[in-house]
């Protein structure tokens, strides 16, 4: 008896799901747009919040930054679970693998002095402002409207988690597999004079009732914060004879330079919104104006502690990035 094989190809009725036809076309869709895209409840909503009656359970006016199509933006990345969990288990892997190499060659120890005061006294305490981002990024994505955006959200809040466990592991590492600078870290984080400014930044961003002011805010931080310690430290790292502090600063960097992909797009389509771009734009200068000073401030503290430590220009450095961050956002001439 013999046996033939065929296959037989069936074609699917539908390419993919109606609601993805009528914005894309007739056209099969990304696994991203199918798990993200036009996901956001709309109706059936069963009551106001009894604590903010004026609002919708869901709402896109908890912001004053709105977009007319929330699904006009898209993140970049394509980031739903599946590539969002296996790219950050690389992150952690690359982390620990550069961690191990250090450890093993007794390369963290041999630190000159200065750096690990800074490691120690600017780095380590900044695992708390970690945790006031993960808080903004859990916000946004309650209060944020349309889920392409409040995934992004979302995913950062869970990044921040990590980024606060990379610093820890790296105080552990720092102190001999103990948890002591990780507890003096804490207590400079509530008592430094120097960090003072960036954790009332981070607490009265906290309480900001718009979830973009929160985010925007944050962001200002950021650039201020990450730029000085894993770029521009960095390259003092390299000619200054801390190599192992500048290989762990890659990772931190590389981190930050994926998560500005989404935000620099969420601030584009803000922009170019074509009913609400004007508006933002306005929204998005007044909120600099406002908020740059706070995180300049922050930032100059963690600066003015790097300096005493290595007298490496971080304040000079924080000062000339905060004046370019004020005229990239200044408002737009009549």
């Amino acid at each position: 008896m013999q046996y033939e094989l065929r296959t037989q190809v069936i074609e699917p009725r539908r390419k993919t799901f109606t609601n993805l036809t009528e914005r894309y076309g007739d056209r099969p869709a990304t696994r991203y747009e199918e798990g993200s895209v036009d996901v956001q409840a709309t109706a059936n909503f069963h009551y106001r919040p009894l604590w903010d009656p004026t609002h919708e359970i869901y709402d896109p006016e908890y912001s004053a930054l709105r977009l007319t199509d929330p699904y006009s933006f898209v993140d970049p990345r394509q980031f739903y679970y599946a590539p969002y969990v296996t790219s950050r288990a690389h992150l952690h892997e690359a982390f620990a693998s550069t961690l191990a190499y250090l450890e093993n060659r007794d390369l963290v120890e041999r630190l000159p002095q200065g750096w690990k005061d800074l490691v120690a006294r600017a780095v380590i305490p900044l695992r708390h402002y970690e945790s006031g981002g993960q808080l903004i990024g859990a916000f946004g994505c309650r209060f944020g409207y349309g889920t392409t955006i409040t995934q992004c959200l979302s995913y950062a809040s869970f990044d921040r988690v990590g980024n606060a466990q990379l610093l820890s592991r790296l105080g552990i590492s720092l102190d001999g597999g103990s948890d002591g600078i990780l507890v003096s870290a804490k207590q400079a984080w509530m008592e430094d004079a120097d960090l003072q400014p960036l954790r009332k930044y981070v607490e009265l961003l906290l309480v900001e009732d718009d979830w973009a002011a929160q985010h925007v805010g944050l962001d200002l931080a950021d650039q201020l914060i990450y730029g000085l310690l894993y770029t521009h430290l960095d390259e003092t790292a390299l000619l200054g004879g801390a190599g192992a502090y500048s290989l762990v600063a890659q990772h931190l960097s590389g981190w930050f330079t994926d998560n500005r992909r989404w935000v620099d797009a969420l601030y584009a389509a803000w922009g170019r919104d074509p009913e609400h771009g004007a508006a933002n734009k306005a929204e998005l200068s007044a909120l600099v104006a406002r908020l740059l000073p706070g995180a300049l401030e922050g930032a100059l503290g963690v600066a003015r502690i790097a300096d005493r430590c290595l007298d490496a220009g971080a304040v000079a450095y924080v000062e000339t990035r905060a004046r370019a961050l004020a005229a990239a956002f200044a408002p737009e001439e009549s």
